[in-house]
C-alpha cells in the first residue's frame, strides 16, 4: 500500500506518492500564480489551488505506477494562515484567498493593539497581533464582500485555511475541519484549552458559525469522493507546513530544532508538553497533537528567504537561475561588506515591523553581481541567527545541531555560511522535501503503516553535515554589521 502526500504551498502545489517505508514512488508539481492587487497585498485563486491539487494528485499516482486503489491514505500539508471564506451551499469562495504574506490589515492590527487586545492574543494563542495571522484577514473579507457578514452570522459561510478548504472539496462538502496546528495560526484558537476562544472571536468580529472542527494531526478526516482520484481514499493526516516539516525531520524530543527554507524561513524548536511564553517576540505554537496529547514549540517566522533569491532572479535580473547564486557567492570579494535586508513585505520575527521595507547597505564602486548574490544568501542566514538569539533569550536549550529542509538547502555555500554564522552544525537530510514527508508520516501513523514517533525518529538520516569554520571575531563582526543594517531599515527610524 502507498501514501499520498498533498503539499499545497505558497508558490506551488505538489503531490508525492510514498511507500510505507517513506520512499518516493512518484511526484508531480504545478506552480501557483501569485496575485498582487496592491502593494503589500498577496492573493491566490482558490479554484486554481483546487484544480492543481486534483491534477497533481492524479499525476503523482500515475507517475508512481500505481492505481488509485493502492493508496491507503492521504496526508495534507499547507501554507498556513492563508484565509479562504466560502459559501456552504455552493462550495464557492466569496473572495480570493488572502495569503499569509498579505499586509492589508496592518492598520486594523494597530487599532486593536491600541485597544489593548494584544496581551489576550499572546497569552491565549501564543501569537502576536499581526496581519500575518488569519483573524484580521477573515474580518476584512466579511467587511468588504457584499452581505458576507450577515451571511456569516447566519451560518451560511465557512472559513478555513487551505487544508480545510481542500478537505471540504475532497469530501464533497461533508467535512468542515482542520487540525490543531493550523487552528493555532488563526489568532482565534486557545492553545491551552484547545478550542476556539469566544473572547477573541468577539474582539476580531468573527462569528463562531464560520469556524471548523479541530482534530488531532492524525485523525479520520473523511474520505475523498471516488470520482476525484479514481477511488475513495481516507484522509488520515493534516498539518500546517512547518509542523509537517517538524514531523518529517523527526524533531520529537525537546530541544530539537529544524528550519525550513522556502518562500520564507521558519525555525521551530520543540519545547515539550508545556507552552513557553516568549519574551523575545517569537511565537508559541503547537508542534503537533497526537492521541490528544499536545507538543508545543517556539517558532521564529521570517517572511522572505527563498523569495529574496526569486527577487534576485525575477526582479533585479541579476541571475538567470536560482542555482547560479552559489557560484556567484563563491566568486564574491571576501572583504565586501554589502548587506541586503529583504524586508519586501515587512520584517517578521523577532522584529515584527510590517512597515519596514527592503534596503541594501554598503554599496561601493566595485560592488557587482557576485557581491549582491552573496548578500542575498547571507541575509537568510543572518535572519536565522536572529531567531536563534531570540530562542536563547527565551531560555531554550542550545541545540546540538540544526536540521534544515526546503529548496535552498541544496546550496552548499549558503549552508556552510549558515553553520558559520550560527556557530552550529547544520544537517541536511536525505529527503529535502520533509514537509510532504511529514504529511505522509502523519497519515501513515493513522493508517497503521508507519509506526509511531520513535519508529520514525530511527529512520531519519542525513546526507551531509556542515560544521562551523568561521573564527569568532569574524562571526561577531559580520553579525554586528547585519544588526546595524536592520536597525536602519526599521520603520521607526524613518
Amino acid at each position: 500500500m502507498t501514501i499520498l502526500a498533498i503539499d499545497q504551498g505558497t508558490t506551488s502545489t505538489r503531490a508525492i506518492l510514498y511507500t510505507a517505508d517513506g520512499a518516493v514512488l512518484g511526484q508531480a508539481q504545478r506552480e501557483l500564480p501569485q496575485i498582487f492587487p496592491q502593494p503589500g497585498w498577496v492573493e491566490h485563486d482558490p479554484e486554481e489551488i483546487w484544480q492543481a491539487t486534483v491534477s497533481v494528485s492524479q499525476d503523482a499516482i500515475a507517475a508512481g505506477g500505481r492505481e488509485p486503489t493502492d493508496v491507503a491514505a492521504i496526508g495534507i500539508t499547507n501554507q498556513r494562515e492563508t484565509t479562504i471564506v466560502w459559501d456552504r451551499s455552493t462550495g464557492q469562495p466569496i473572495h480570493n484567498a488572502i495569503v499569509w504574506q498579505d499586509r492589508r490589515t496592518a492598520e486594523a492590527c494597530t487599532a486593536l493593539r491600541a485597544d489593548g487586545l494584544e496581551p489576550a492574543v499572546q497569552s491565549k494563542t501564543g501569537l502576536l497581533l499581526d496581519p500575518y495571522f488569519s483573524a484580521t484577514k477573515i474580518a476584512w473579507i466579511l467587511d468588504h464582500v457584499d452581505s458576507a457578514r450577515s451571511q456569516a452570522e447566519a451560518g451560511e459561510l465557512a472559513f478555513g485555511t487551505v487544508d480545510c478548504f481542500l478537505l471540504w472539496r475532497l469530501t464533497g462538502g461533508k467535512v468542515h475541519a482542520t487540525d490543531a496546528t493550523n487552528a493555532a495560526r488563526t489568532s482565534l484558537f486557545d492553545i491551552r484549552t484547545q478550542d476556539w476562544d469566544d473572547e477573541l472571536l468577539s474582539a476580531f468580529k468573527v462569528p463562531r458559525a464560520l469556524m471548523p472542527a479541530v482534530f488531532d494531526n492524525t485523525a479520520d478526516f473523511g474520505v475523498t469522493e471516488a470520482d476525484l482520484l479514481g477511488a475513495a481514499v481516507p484522509i488520515a493526516g493534516v498539518a500546517g507546513d512547518q509542523q509537517a516539516a517538524t514531523v518529517g525531520q523527526a524533531c520529537f524530543e525537546p530541544g530539537m530544532v529544524k528550519a525550513t527554507y522556502g518562500t520564507g524561513c521558519f525555525a521551530l524548536i520543540n519545547t515539550g508538553n508545556q507552552p513557553v511564553q516568549s519574551t523575545n517576540k517569537l511565537l508559541t505554537t503547537i508542534a503537533y497533537r497526537l492521541g490528544g496529547q499536545t507538543t508545543y514549540a517556539l517558532e521564529g517566522s521570517i517572511f522572505i528567504a527563498g523569495a529574496a533569491v526569486q527577487w534576485l532572479r525575477d526582479g533585479a535580473g541579476i541571475v538567470e537561475h536560482a542555482a547560479d547564486t552559489e557560484a556567484l557567492a563563491r566568486a564574491a570579494n571576501p572583504d565586501s561588506a554589502v548587506y541586503l535586508v529583504p524586508a519586501f513585505t515587512g520584517l517578521g520575527a523577532p522584529y515584527w515591523d510590517p512597515e519596514a521595507r527592503g534596503a541594501i547597505f554598503g554599496l561601493t564602486r566595485d560592488t557587482g553581481r557576485e557581491e549582491l548574490a552573496r548578500a542575498t544568501l547571507e541575509s537568510v542566514c543572518y535572519q536565522t541567527r536572529d531567531l536563534f538569539e531570540a530562542m536563547a533569550g527565551d531560555g531554550a536549550a542550545a541545540p546540538a545541531a540544526l536540521r534544515v529542509d526546503g529548496g535552498m538547502i541544496g546550496n552548499d555555500w549558503a549552508m556552510q555560511f549558515l553553520a558559520d554564522i550560527l556557530d552550529l552544525p547544520v544537517e541536511r537530510p536525505t529527503q529535502a522535501e520533509t514537509t510532504a514527508l511529514g504529511a505522509a508520516m502523519l497519515a501513515g501513523i493513522q493508517a497503521g503503516l508507519m509506526g509511531g514517533p520513535s519508529d520514525l525518529a530511527q529512520r531519519w538520516q542525513r546526507v551531509s553535515r556542515f560544521d562551523p569554520a568561521m573564527e569568532a571575531p569574524e562571526r561577531t563582526r559580520r553579525y554586528d554589521g547585519w544588526r546595524d543594517a536592520v536597525r536602519r531599515t526599521r520603520s521607526d527610524v524613518r
